[in-house]
C-alpha cells in the first residue's frame, strides 16, 4: 500500500492505496463519489472524465498516485450548494441526457471545451471537441445544444463577475 493525498472538490483527502489505483477507482471507492462512472474500461467512453488542475483528464487512465498534491474537480464538485454550474443547468435546459450515465464526463469535458476555446463555439467545434464522449442514448443533438448554452452562460457569468 502506498498513500496518496490530493485536494479533491476543494477538500483535502489522503488515502492508502494499492500503487495500482485508477483515480476512478479512488474517487468512487475510497471517497464514495460515484458521479464519476466507469463506462468502458478502455480510455474510449469519456464517462470518467474529471478535471485535474484545472484540465479534463479521463481518470481511467491516471493512476492515483501520479497525482499526489492535485487539485481534482468531480462532478460533485460543480455545484455551490443547491445552485448549478451554468453547464449543469444547460443540460437540464436543453434536455442534454437521457440516462444520464453519460452525463457528468460531457459535462466536465463541456467545461473544459469552454475554458480553452472560450464561449462563442459553433456546433461543428462541439461536435468534434466531444468526440472522445460517447452517449448511447442520444443523437447528440440535444447535447450539442446544451454545451452551446452552457458556454454562453459560463461567458455571461464570468461577464457579471468582473
Amino acid at each position: 500500500m502506498a498513500r496518496v493525498s490530493m485536494v479533491v472538490n476543494g477538500k483535502k483527502v489522503a488515502a492508502d492505496v494499492d500503487p495500482r489505483t485508477l483515480l476512478v477507482q479512488f474517487l468512487r471507492e475510497h471517497l464514495r463519489l460515484t458521479g464519476t462512472h466507469v463506462g468502458c474500461d478502455t480510455s474510449q467512453c469519456g464517462a470518467c472524465v474529471v478535471h485535474v488542475d484545472g484540465r479534463a483528464i479521463k481518470s481511467c487512465t491516471a493512476l492515483a498516485l501520479s497525482l499526489e498534491g492535485a487539485h481534482v474537480t468531480t462532478i460533485e464538485g460543480l455545484a455551490h450548494g443547491t445552485v448549478l454550474h451554468p453547464m449543469q443547468e444547460a443540460f437540464r435546459d436543453n434536455h442534454g441526457l437521457q440516462c444520464g450515465f453519460c452525463t457528468p464526463g460531457m459535462i466536465m469535458s463541456s467545461i473544459d471545451i469552454v475554458n480553452r476555446l472560450g464561449n462563442d463555439l459553433d456546433e461543428h467545434t462541439i461536435r468534434e471537441e466531444l468526440e472522445g464522449n460517447i452517449c448511447r442514448c442520444t443523437g447528440y443533438h440535444n447535447i450539442v445544444k446544451a454545451v452551446k448554452a452552457g458556454a454562453a452562460a459560463m461567458g455571461a457569468t464570468a461577464k457579471a463577475a468582473e
